[in-house]
């Protein structure tokens, strides 16, 4: 391995790889207004040609008041009940949707209903039968439904994926991947992600440990088929779910085995490691964006790194939507991806409670 051969793999990390030469507008009805929403998707949604976010829709009057005199695209502020009613329908053509994880559903119904495409934050709901709810009904709208996973609109871990599926690596045989953060310092008065009904059946697999698990399933292509896992808590913030810290196996349809660590109580730490036949590649800290980015490539005994400065991933994602909204093409991660890694987060917990291996139902009903 040498280090033209580096070069060669890093020389697209900034790079799209699908056109964007589009013409025309996506104008988005942004659908919850939290911080996320307000401090990483309003701002780059403020100078990208191909959409704009136009409306706003909150259950409190104060957000969603605020946007409307803030930025001067959006122009129409809702209620969720208005959402849903279908007022203003005429001023957005897509929605986005960053609400607590088990009301996506309620959200994405309403706007397959008014005819609009959806982009719908991960995890896609707080149960596989709600997820799975979700694709049915925007199959019976005839409207597309995309997974916001913004690691996959990444130009560098676009770039990373030819590479290995190109064979950079030989076959691939294991992953290492890990993701934490102090959710109390973020939130010292609390937040959603640590209530079981609004998030879920735990905090710290559900919102940190679906990044290596669907970056893996990205980058190689793979199915999960079975897991295990442990996870406990002790801290009086995380009292209703099971989840302070948690690790966990995946075994994919091809037989590489990820092992990965997530904890909403732990240092401010993230990366994934690929190790093949021929080679491994590290890529630190991953996951979180706003980071200086290194990729560290081993092969033949040989390792070479390289930093980068990362793109903004939102703004990336909502490009990358636009444009093949515009082109009608079809846009990946489609919500059946989705379904897939919120079967194996329930699996995942079933393995901690049980302490058992349990296969993973990647096919799910869907929920009434």
């Amino acid at each position: 391995m040498t280090e033209y051969d580096l070069t060669t793999v890093t020389a697209a990390l900034s790079r799209r790889d699908w056109d964007d030469s589009t013409d025309g507008e996506v104008r988005f009805a942004l659908v919850g207004l939290g911080w996320w929403t307000r401090e990483y998707v309003l701002p780059v949604l403020t100078d990208l040609d191909a959409c704009a976010a136009t409306v706003a829709v909150s259950g409190t009057a104060s957000k969603r008041e605020s946007v409307v005199d803030d930025w001067d695209r959006v122009e129409t502020a809702l209620s969720y009940e208005e959402f849903h009613e279908g007022v203003a329908v005429d001023e957005y053509d897509a929605v986005y949707v960053c609400t607590p994880n088990a009301t996506h559903l309620d959200h994405a119904r309403a706007a397959a209903d008014h005819g609009k495409a959806v982009l719908c934050e991960k995890p896609m709901e707080a149960t596989p039968e709600r997820a799975a709810a979700m694709v049915d009904a925007c199959e019976r709208a005839d409207v597309p439904l995309i997974v916001a996973y913004r690691m996959q609109t990444d130009p560098a871990v676009r770039s990373l994926r030819t590479a290995v599926r190109d064979g950079l690596l030989g076959d691939p045989v294991h992953v290492h991947g890990h993701m934490s953060q102090r959710i109390g310092d973020i939130f010292p008065d609390g937040n959603w992600r640590l209530d079981p009904d609004l998030a879920g059946r735990g905090g710290s697999v559900t919102d940190l440990g679906i990044y290596p698990l669907n970056t893996t399933r990205f980058l190689l292509d793979v199915e999960p088929v079975s897991v295990r896992a442990t996870a406990s808590s002790d801290g009086e913030l995380f009292a209703e779910i099971p989840d302070e810290r948690a690790s966990f196996e995946v075994t994919f349809d091809d037989g590489t085995v990820a092992q990965c660590f997530a904890s909403q109580n732990a240092e401010f730490s993230a990366g994934l490691e690929i190790v093949g036949t021929q080679g491994s590649l590290r890529l630190a800290p991953g996951f979180f964006d706003a980071e200086t980015q290194r990729i560290t490539l081993t092969r033949d005994g040989e390792r070479h790194s390289v930093t980068y400065d990362p793109v903004d991933q939102m703004r990336e994602e909502f490009a990358y939507v636009a444009h093949h909204l515009l082109r009608g093409e079809p846009v990946d991660p489609t919500g059946a991806h989705g379904v897939v890694d919120v079967a194996t987060i329930d699996a995942i917990y079933d393995a901690a409670e049980s302490g058992e291996r349990v296969s993973v139902d990647t096919d799910p009903d869907p929920a009434e």
